[in-house]
């Protein structure tokens, strides 16, 4: 049975791969594409689960921002990603970083957005940026940046369904920049063996390293935000539905005392009651729980006394180890308005 399954795997892939190649060249010969009259930026992977693609989305608006720009956010925001609120957990943890940006989370972002661009608000914004957009190629794009989680090298990898690549690597010669995230959590060695390979496929990319670092902590209850090692000496409760959660549980390892068993879920989950329940039965003789900011988009309804403990987000950041000012010019060039 498992060399039969492992046949039809091979055979799915080899399936995928042609629909991919098929659609890719589709997409370079123009097919389809709609170029926007705003310039565009997109924030994706090469892979299924996480690489960090929030941050850097964050990143690139801070950026923008700062740069006195009017930036929105396109992202799917369907499926898996809605929460049991009906909304987009990603989208929660913008709105709640930035003050009122522009957020549309649509399957069909390309109508989302000239909806958008159609009233006051949409009227004034100047620059886009694609949450998880090097895939979605209907939108044609001014900057194409390319997360690689260090941790999980797409070159070791297959397409799916036999891996978790969603392309091939070579589709790395369409970008103009790469990232390569959770750079705290491998070798010197491992990050120069991984930028060698991108850089074999396209010499042309801006190649950065990132680390993924925790700044401090947000409190539920009326408790002040508080330093990471608020933590130390603590048992807790890590809990978290992420694409790659081992780094969020090292983290939390390093931070905390001493860590109970995780409860680990699958990417999105919507934390339906009976899953809200196992976290708090779990959490009994903890002294805290700790989760993502996007873990917490979800769990923050619950009502304050149900928990067991106090819970803990950390405020993550993304520090750019070398070619930050670099990165962030591209943004800015992307963002400019050709007149000026």
């Amino acid at each position: 049975m498992g060399s039969l399954f492992r046949s039809l795997l091979r055979l799915l892939t080899r399936v995928y791969r042609r629909e991919i190649t098929r659609r890719n060249g589709k997409f370079d010969a123009g097919q389809g594409v709609v170029t926007l009259d705003r310039p565009v930026i997109s924030v994706g992977n090469l892979s299924v689960g996480g690489t960090g693609k929030s941050p850097m989305v964050g990143r690139v608006l801070g950026v923008l921002i700062a740069d006195g720009r009017r930036p929105c956010v396109a992202m799917r925001g369907y499926g898996s990603k809605r929460n049991a609120h009906g909304t987009s957990d990603e989208a929660d943890e913008y709105a709640s970083r930035f003050d009122d940006l522009p957020i549309v989370a649509q399957p069909n972002r390309t109508e989302g957005l000239i909806d958008l661009f159609g009233t006051e608000r949409g009227a004034a914004v100047d620059s886009i940026v694609l949450d998880d957009g090097f895939q979605h190629r209907r939108i044609a794009r001014t900057l194409d940046i390319v997360l690689i989680d260090a941790t999980r090298s797409p070159f070791e990898d297959e397409l799916l369904p036999a891996g978790r690549l969603r392309e091939p690597v070579e589709s790395l010669s369409r970008a103009h920049a790469v990232v390569l995230t959770h750079a705290e959590a491998v070798t010197d060695a491992r990050l120069n063996e991984i930028r060698q390979a991108v850089l074999d496929v396209n010499r042309q990319l801006v190649v950065a390293t990132a680390e993924h670092a925790w700044e401090g902590l947000e409190i539920t209850g009326d408790e002040p935000d508080q330093p990471v090692q608020w933590l130390a000496g603590k048992r807790v409760l890590p809990v978290c539905a992420i694409g790659n959660p081992q780094p969020f549980l090292d983290a939390v390892a390093r931070a905390a005392g001493e860590c109970a068993e995780p409860v680990v879920l699958r990417d999105h989950d919507p934390y339906k009651p009976a899953t809200v329940a196992r976290v708090i039965a779990s959490a009994k003789g903890c002294d805290a729980i700790v989760c993502t900011a996007k873990d917490w988009s979800k769990l923050r309804y619950v009502a304050d006394d149900r928990w067991p403990c106090r819970v803990a987000r950390p405020r993550l950041a993304m520090r750019l180890r070398e070619n930050a000012d670099r990165l962030d010019e591209m943004v800015r060039q992307a963002a400019a308005d050709p007149a000026e």
